[in-house]
Protein backbone atom coordinates (compact mmCIF):
# COMPACT_ATOMS: atom_id res chain seq x y z
CA UNK A 1 0.00 0.00 0.00
CA UNK A 2 1.38 3.63 -0.67
CA UNK A 3 2.70 5.99 1.79
CA UNK A 4 -0.10 8.82 2.38
CA UNK A 5 0.50 12.13 4.08
CA UNK A 6 -1.48 11.17 7.33
CA UNK A 7 1.45 8.26 6.93
CA UNK A 8 3.75 11.02 7.21
CA UNK A 9 1.32 13.04 9.90
CA UNK A 10 1.31 10.28 12.00
CA UNK A 11 4.91 9.87 12.55
CA UNK A 12 5.42 13.82 12.68
CA UNK A 13 2.68 14.41 14.87
CA UNK A 14 1.29 16.98 13.06
CA UNK A 15 -1.81 17.49 11.52
CA UNK A 16 -2.24 16.20 7.40
CA UNK A 17 -2.98 19.90 6.65
CA UNK A 18 0.41 20.46 7.91
CA UNK A 19 2.14 17.84 6.07
CA UNK A 20 0.58 19.18 2.84
CA UNK A 21 1.22 22.75 3.39
CA UNK A 22 4.89 21.49 4.25
CA UNK A 23 5.77 19.63 1.27
CA UNK A 24 4.09 22.26 -0.87
CA UNK A 25 7.14 24.89 0.95
CA UNK A 26 4.08 27.35 2.75
CA UNK A 27 5.21 30.03 3.81
CA UNK A 28 2.50 29.43 6.73
CA UNK A 29 5.28 26.81 8.31
CA UNK A 30 8.21 27.33 10.09
CA UNK A 31 11.65 25.43 8.07
CA UNK A 32 12.11 23.33 11.01
CA UNK A 33 8.80 21.68 11.10
CA UNK A 34 9.38 21.68 7.01
CA UNK A 35 12.83 19.81 6.74
CA UNK A 36 11.20 17.27 9.38
CA UNK A 37 8.11 16.45 7.43
CA UNK A 38 10.58 16.11 4.38
CA UNK A 39 12.74 13.95 5.64
CA UNK A 40 10.30 11.29 6.93
CA UNK A 41 8.63 11.83 3.44
CA UNK A 42 11.90 10.57 2.15
CA UNK A 43 12.36 8.22 4.49
CA UNK A 44 9.45 6.42 3.60
CA UNK A 45 9.55 6.82 -0.17
CA UNK A 46 6.82 9.32 -0.45
CA UNK A 47 4.81 9.86 -4.09
CA UNK A 48 2.81 12.40 -4.12
CA UNK A 49 -0.93 11.83 -5.38
CA UNK A 50 -1.72 14.23 -7.78
CA UNK A 51 -5.23 13.74 -8.34
CA UNK A 52 -5.89 14.35 -4.58
CA UNK A 53 -3.02 17.36 -5.11
CA UNK A 54 -5.01 18.87 -7.94
CA UNK A 55 -8.36 19.13 -5.88
CA UNK A 56 -7.00 20.40 -3.16
CA UNK A 57 -5.14 23.23 -5.10
CA UNK A 58 -6.94 23.32 -7.53
CA UNK A 59 -4.17 22.48 -10.33
CA UNK A 60 -5.00 20.17 -13.44
CA UNK A 61 -1.05 19.51 -13.48
CA UNK A 62 -1.50 19.33 -17.20
CA UNK A 63 0.40 21.78 -19.39
CA UNK A 64 -0.83 22.34 -23.54
CA UNK A 65 1.46 22.27 -26.54
CA UNK A 66 -0.88 23.60 -29.42
CA UNK A 67 0.05 23.80 -33.03
CA UNK A 68 -1.57 25.88 -35.46
CA UNK A 69 -1.90 22.69 -37.51
CA UNK A 70 -0.27 18.96 -37.16
CA UNK A 71 -1.10 17.82 -40.05
CA UNK A 72 -0.74 20.69 -42.80
CA UNK A 73 2.41 22.60 -43.26
CA UNK A 74 4.33 21.36 -39.87
CA UNK A 75 6.92 19.33 -41.11
CA UNK A 76 7.96 16.21 -38.74
CA UNK A 77 11.16 17.35 -37.67
CA UNK A 78 9.96 20.71 -36.57
CA UNK A 79 7.40 18.92 -34.03
CA UNK A 80 9.81 16.99 -32.70
CA UNK A 81 11.93 19.51 -31.76
CA UNK A 82 8.86 21.48 -30.57
CA UNK A 83 7.73 18.65 -28.03
CA UNK A 84 11.51 17.28 -27.04
CA UNK A 85 12.13 21.42 -25.70
CA UNK A 86 9.16 21.64 -24.00
CA UNK A 87 9.42 18.08 -22.24
CA UNK A 88 13.04 19.02 -22.02
CA UNK A 89 12.17 21.35 -19.32
CA UNK A 90 8.75 20.71 -17.31
CA UNK A 91 9.13 19.03 -14.38
CA UNK A 92 7.54 15.35 -14.06
CA UNK A 93 4.74 16.43 -12.19
CA UNK A 94 3.14 17.80 -15.22
CA UNK A 95 1.71 16.31 -17.66
CA UNK A 96 1.94 17.40 -21.37
CA UNK A 97 -1.06 17.49 -23.67
CA UNK A 98 -0.05 17.95 -27.72
CA UNK A 99 -3.03 19.16 -29.79
CA UNK A 100 -3.54 20.64 -33.21
CA UNK A 101 -6.07 24.35 -32.94
CA UNK A 102 -7.69 23.21 -36.23
CA UNK A 103 -9.10 20.14 -34.49
CA UNK A 104 -11.15 22.33 -32.31
CA UNK A 105 -14.72 23.37 -33.95
CA UNK A 106 -14.40 25.40 -30.77
CA UNK A 107 -12.67 26.17 -27.73
CA UNK A 108 -15.44 25.57 -24.50
CA UNK A 109 -13.36 22.77 -23.34
CA UNK A 110 -9.98 24.96 -23.30
CA UNK A 111 -10.52 26.15 -19.81
CA UNK A 112 -8.25 26.62 -16.69
CA UNK A 113 -9.55 23.48 -14.95
CA UNK A 114 -8.35 21.71 -17.24
CA UNK A 115 -5.37 23.43 -17.78
CA UNK A 116 -2.96 24.74 -15.77
CA UNK A 117 -0.84 26.64 -18.63
CA UNK A 118 -0.57 26.58 -22.12
CA UNK A 119 2.65 26.97 -25.14
CA UNK A 120 1.22 27.66 -28.54
CA UNK A 121 3.61 27.04 -31.50
CA UNK A 122 1.38 29.87 -33.34
CA UNK A 123 1.88 29.95 -37.21
CA UNK A 124 -0.84 32.23 -38.21
CA UNK A 125 -3.08 34.95 -37.84
CA UNK A 126 -5.70 32.64 -37.44
CA UNK A 127 -4.65 31.17 -34.35
CA UNK A 128 -5.95 35.15 -32.40
CA UNK A 129 -9.08 33.17 -31.70
CA UNK A 130 -7.54 30.97 -29.83
CA UNK A 131 -5.20 32.86 -28.03
CA UNK A 132 -7.71 35.44 -27.04
CA UNK A 133 -9.71 32.36 -25.60
CA UNK A 134 -7.16 30.99 -23.68
CA UNK A 135 -5.85 34.92 -22.06
CA UNK A 136 -9.79 35.58 -21.27
CA UNK A 137 -9.65 31.66 -19.52
CA UNK A 138 -6.85 33.30 -17.62
CA UNK A 139 -4.94 30.53 -18.49
CA UNK A 140 -0.99 31.44 -18.57
CA UNK A 141 0.34 30.96 -22.12
CA UNK A 142 3.85 31.34 -23.73
CA UNK A 143 3.20 32.16 -27.39
CA UNK A 144 6.35 30.81 -29.71
CA UNK A 145 7.57 31.38 -33.25
CA UNK A 146 5.32 34.03 -33.86
CA UNK A 147 5.88 37.79 -33.42
CA UNK A 148 2.60 39.34 -32.17
CA UNK A 149 1.91 42.18 -29.97
CA UNK A 150 -0.85 41.26 -27.55
CA UNK A 151 -1.79 43.70 -24.32
CA UNK A 152 -1.75 41.37 -21.42
CA UNK A 153 0.55 40.49 -18.48
CA UNK A 154 -0.76 36.38 -18.93
CA UNK A 155 1.61 36.24 -22.09
CA UNK A 156 5.02 35.61 -23.03
CA UNK A 157 6.36 35.48 -26.72
CA UNK A 158 9.98 33.85 -27.91
CA UNK A 159 10.94 33.53 -31.71
CA UNK A 160 13.63 33.17 -33.65
CA UNK A 161 15.10 36.52 -36.20
CA UNK A 162 13.76 34.38 -39.27
CA UNK A 163 13.38 37.81 -41.56
CA UNK A 164 17.43 39.01 -40.62
CA UNK A 165 18.46 35.36 -40.60
CA UNK A 166 17.48 35.34 -44.47
CA UNK A 167 18.32 38.68 -45.21
CA UNK A 168 21.70 37.37 -44.11
CA UNK A 169 21.65 34.32 -45.93
CA UNK A 170 20.75 35.87 -49.58
CA UNK A 171 23.44 38.33 -49.44
CA UNK A 172 25.70 35.19 -49.16
CA UNK A 173 24.34 34.00 -52.23
CA UNK A 174 24.51 37.22 -53.79
CA UNK A 175 28.37 38.02 -52.41
CA UNK A 176 28.98 34.39 -54.53
CA UNK A 177 28.17 36.56 -57.54
CA UNK A 178 24.58 35.39 -57.99
CA UNK A 179 22.42 37.38 -59.47
CA UNK A 180 19.37 35.04 -60.82
CA UNK A 181 17.74 34.16 -57.70
CA UNK A 182 15.11 32.76 -56.69
CA UNK A 183 12.62 31.60 -53.20
CA UNK A 184 10.43 28.77 -52.49
CA UNK A 185 7.72 30.22 -49.91
CA UNK A 186 5.83 28.72 -47.66
CA UNK A 187 2.20 28.04 -46.66
CA UNK A 188 0.87 31.68 -47.65
CA UNK A 189 -1.37 31.81 -44.08
CA UNK A 190 1.60 30.71 -42.01
CA UNK A 191 3.79 33.91 -40.54
CA UNK A 192 7.17 32.62 -41.39
CA UNK A 193 6.33 32.52 -45.06
CA UNK A 194 5.69 36.58 -44.97
CA UNK A 195 9.09 36.77 -42.66
CA UNK A 196 11.13 34.82 -44.53
CA UNK A 197 9.72 35.98 -48.05
CA UNK A 198 10.35 40.03 -46.16
CA UNK A 199 13.98 39.20 -45.50
CA UNK A 200 14.78 37.33 -49.19
CA UNK A 201 13.32 40.90 -50.79
CA UNK A 202 15.21 43.11 -48.82
CA UNK A 203 18.24 41.48 -49.48
CA UNK A 204 17.62 41.58 -53.24
CA UNK A 205 16.69 45.59 -52.82
CA UNK A 206 19.96 46.54 -50.70
CA UNK A 207 22.25 44.64 -53.19
CA UNK A 208 20.22 46.29 -56.30
CA UNK A 209 19.37 42.80 -57.91
CA UNK A 210 16.12 42.32 -59.72
CA UNK A 211 13.30 40.86 -58.19
CA UNK A 212 11.93 38.45 -60.90
CA UNK A 213 7.98 37.35 -60.38
CA UNK A 214 8.80 33.91 -62.20
CA UNK A 215 11.47 33.35 -59.43
CA UNK A 216 8.81 33.57 -56.19
CA UNK A 217 7.23 30.23 -56.07
CA UNK A 218 5.05 28.83 -53.43
CA UNK A 219 6.18 25.02 -52.14
CA UNK A 220 3.77 24.65 -49.25
CA UNK A 221 6.83 23.69 -46.54
CA UNK A 222 6.49 20.43 -47.85
CA UNK A 223 8.96 17.92 -49.63
CA UNK A 224 6.29 16.98 -52.65
CA UNK A 225 5.95 20.82 -52.90
CA UNK A 226 9.50 21.94 -52.76
CA UNK A 227 9.93 19.03 -55.51
CA UNK A 228 7.12 20.56 -58.10
CA UNK A 229 8.24 24.56 -57.35
CA UNK A 230 11.42 23.60 -57.93
CA UNK A 231 10.72 21.40 -61.51
CA UNK A 232 8.58 24.98 -62.24
CA UNK A 233 12.12 27.19 -61.58
CA UNK A 234 13.89 24.29 -64.45
CA UNK A 235 10.94 24.51 -66.70
CA UNK A 236 11.68 28.37 -67.19
CA UNK A 237 13.64 30.30 -69.97
CA UNK A 238 16.07 31.62 -67.74
CA UNK A 239 16.43 29.48 -64.71
CA UNK A 240 18.08 30.95 -61.40
CA UNK A 241 21.42 30.18 -60.66
CA UNK A 242 20.44 29.89 -57.14
CA UNK A 243 17.13 29.22 -54.92
CA UNK A 244 16.80 30.06 -51.37
CA UNK A 245 13.96 27.86 -49.96
CA UNK A 246 11.93 28.56 -47.02
CA UNK A 247 12.41 25.52 -45.42
CA UNK A 248 14.83 21.94 -45.43
CA UNK A 249 12.06 20.09 -46.24
CA UNK A 250 11.12 22.05 -49.52
CA UNK A 251 15.22 22.54 -50.14
CA UNK A 252 15.58 18.32 -50.50
CA UNK A 253 12.46 18.07 -52.73
CA UNK A 254 14.09 20.49 -54.82
CA UNK A 255 17.44 19.04 -54.85
CA UNK A 256 15.47 15.64 -56.30
CA UNK A 257 14.00 17.80 -58.95
CA UNK A 258 17.24 18.93 -60.09
CA UNK A 259 19.01 15.74 -60.12
CA UNK A 260 15.76 14.24 -61.73
CA UNK A 261 16.41 16.91 -64.63
CA UNK A 262 20.14 15.64 -64.45
CA UNK A 263 21.36 18.98 -63.88
CA UNK A 264 24.02 19.43 -60.89
CA UNK A 265 24.15 21.03 -56.84
CA UNK A 266 25.87 23.47 -57.01
CA UNK A 267 27.05 23.84 -60.59
CA UNK A 268 24.22 24.19 -62.38
CA UNK A 269 21.94 25.83 -59.55
CA UNK A 270 23.17 26.41 -56.25
CA UNK A 271 20.26 25.61 -52.64
CA UNK A 272 20.35 27.45 -49.42
CA UNK A 273 17.58 25.44 -47.01
CA UNK A 274 16.23 26.55 -43.43
CA UNK A 275 15.54 24.60 -40.64
CA UNK A 276 19.11 22.59 -40.24
CA UNK A 277 17.34 19.80 -40.08
CA UNK A 278 19.56 16.12 -39.65
CA UNK A 279 19.39 15.05 -43.17
CA UNK A 280 20.36 18.69 -44.65
CA UNK A 281 23.85 17.47 -43.46
CA UNK A 282 24.07 14.45 -45.40
CA UNK A 283 22.57 15.47 -48.90
CA UNK A 284 24.51 15.18 -51.34
CA UNK A 285 25.58 17.97 -51.73
CA UNK A 286 25.37 18.65 -48.32
CA UNK A 287 22.81 21.66 -47.37
CA UNK A 288 23.58 25.10 -46.76
CA UNK A 289 21.53 26.21 -44.08
CA UNK A 290 19.56 28.52 -41.68
CA UNK A 291 19.50 26.79 -38.15
CA UNK A 292 16.37 27.85 -36.31
CA UNK A 293 16.58 26.66 -32.78
CA UNK A 294 13.22 25.25 -32.15
CA UNK A 295 14.29 23.08 -29.27
CA UNK A 296 15.84 25.96 -27.76
CA UNK A 297 13.07 27.82 -28.25
CA UNK A 298 10.98 25.11 -27.18
CA UNK A 299 13.22 24.57 -24.17
CA UNK A 300 12.55 28.55 -23.01
CA UNK A 301 8.61 28.15 -23.57
CA UNK A 302 9.06 25.46 -20.95
CA UNK A 303 10.48 27.22 -18.38
CA UNK A 304 8.50 30.02 -18.55
CA UNK A 305 4.82 28.85 -18.60
CA UNK A 306 6.65 26.76 -15.23
CA UNK A 307 7.51 30.06 -13.96
CA UNK A 308 3.61 31.80 -15.11
CA UNK A 309 2.09 28.82 -13.24
CA UNK A 310 4.22 29.16 -10.32
CA UNK A 311 3.67 32.43 -10.52
CA UNK A 312 6.99 34.02 -10.18
CA UNK A 313 7.06 37.85 -11.45
CA UNK A 314 7.05 37.35 -14.55
CA UNK A 315 5.87 40.34 -16.88
CA UNK A 316 5.33 40.29 -20.81
CA UNK A 317 8.13 40.33 -22.83
CA UNK A 318 9.66 39.46 -26.09
CA UNK A 319 12.49 37.20 -26.43
CA UNK A 320 14.38 36.48 -29.93
CA UNK A 321 16.34 33.29 -29.91
CA UNK A 322 19.27 33.84 -32.30
CA UNK A 323 19.64 31.72 -35.57
CA UNK A 324 23.03 30.59 -37.27
CA UNK A 325 24.34 30.30 -40.85
CA UNK A 326 25.47 26.73 -41.47
CA UNK A 327 27.99 27.14 -44.88
CA UNK A 328 28.22 23.46 -46.37
CA UNK A 329 28.90 22.39 -49.99
CA UNK A 330 25.39 23.83 -51.65
CA UNK A 331 26.59 27.02 -52.89
CA UNK A 332 28.78 27.45 -55.77
CA UNK A 333 30.92 30.71 -56.18
CA UNK A 334 30.54 32.45 -59.26
CA UNK A 335 32.88 34.57 -59.29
Amino acid sequence: MSVTIKDIAKLANVSHTTVSRALNNSSLINEETKKKIKEIAKELNYVPNYNAKSLVLHKSYTIGLFFTSITQGTSPNFFFDAIKGVNKSITDQYNLVVRAIDSYKEFSSINNKRFDGIILMSQSDDDNAFIYHVIAQGIPLVILDRDIDIESNNVVNILSNDKEAVFNAVEYIIENGHRDIAILTGKKEFKSTAKRKEGFVNALIKNKVQINDEYIVSGNYSLDGGYKAMQKLISLSKPPTAVFCSNDDMAIGAIKAIIDANLSIPEDISIIGFDDIKFSAYTTPSLTTIKRKIEKISEIGGEKILDMIDKKNIEKEKIFVETDFIIRDSVLDLK
